[in-house]
């Protein structure tokens, strides 16, 4: 394999609190731009559910108290974008270079390019998966937005009927990205609507999709990471290394 797509790191971590998580992406971040390992594709979990706010919003698109009833961690995420209840799904990290190897300079074209490889990932389930036309919306929400991340879809998201199935945010620095978002799974309605201080679902539900609406039941965890990275895989045309879980940051 050639030197512009080398081989990328697939872990899949488990389960860790929002702290951990938001933690480990920033290291595994920090490490990629250091030169320390290389492009990583991460798979994750929360426990507790975690409410991630976007990195400038205002701590009121938390409805702190209901999450604190219902022992839901809050934390704010590295990247931008709106509020997020990560609850019945699967997380994805990736951390790449810009410019080289698969991932193109532009920050619109590389936002496609990782998510046309999800797109892949879910059709291999036999989901009619497409990303949304439009301009993907890579700037920062204003510190007064609550608006819910899933609410409705923007440009370059995935979409099935056009309901949102991922939702994903980016980070770039220093000529590198940070992308992660939300693999829907399934969904919990009066926990969503809580968490965010909202009546119910009501304006949430209709734009969403899940694994197991679409199939009746979600696939296995491990089905799901192996499509992720036959998918990266094909798309990217890299080679994904699982690596273990001791070994990454």
């Amino acid at each position: 394999m050639s030197a512009s797509f080398p081989s990328w790191r697939f872990v899949v971590d488990g389960d860790h609190s929002g702290a951990e998580n938001m933690a480990r992406d920033v290291a595994m971040l920090e490490a990629v731009i250091a030169g320390e390992i290389p492009p990583t594709l991460r798979l994750y979990g929360w426990s507790p559910p975690c409410l991630t706010l976007g990195r400038h919003q205002r701590d009121d698109a938390a409805d702190a108290d209901f999450c604190r009833r219902h022992s839901i961690d809050i934390v704010r995420r590295p990247t931008g974008g709106r509020v997020v209840l990560h609850h019945l799904e699967l997380t994805y990290s990736v951390v790449a270079p810009l410019g080289q190897g698969p991932l193109p300079r532009p920050l619109q074209e590389a936002y496609r390019t990782l998510c046309s490889a999800l797109v892949a990932a879910v059709r291999s389930f036999g989901i009619d998966a497409e990303l949304t036309g439009g301009e993907v919306n890579l700037s920062l929400p204003g510190p007064r937005t609550t608006v819910p991340c899933f609410e409705a879809p923007a440009g370059g998201e995935v979409v099935v009927a056009g309901r949102k199935l991922i939702g994903s945010s980016m980070r770039a620095r220093r000529g590198h990205i940070l992308q992660h978002g939300a693999i829907l799974l399934d969904w919990d309605g009066p926990l969503q609507a809580g968490a965010m201080g909202l009546a119910d679902d009501s304006i949430l539900r209709p734009h969403v999709t899940t694994f197991a609406e679409q199939l009746g039941v979600a696939p296995s965890g491990e089905d799901l990471e192996e499509a992720l990275a036959a998918a990266f895989e094909n798309s990217l045309s890299v080679e994904m290394v699982r690596v273990p879980f001791a070994e990454s940051p």
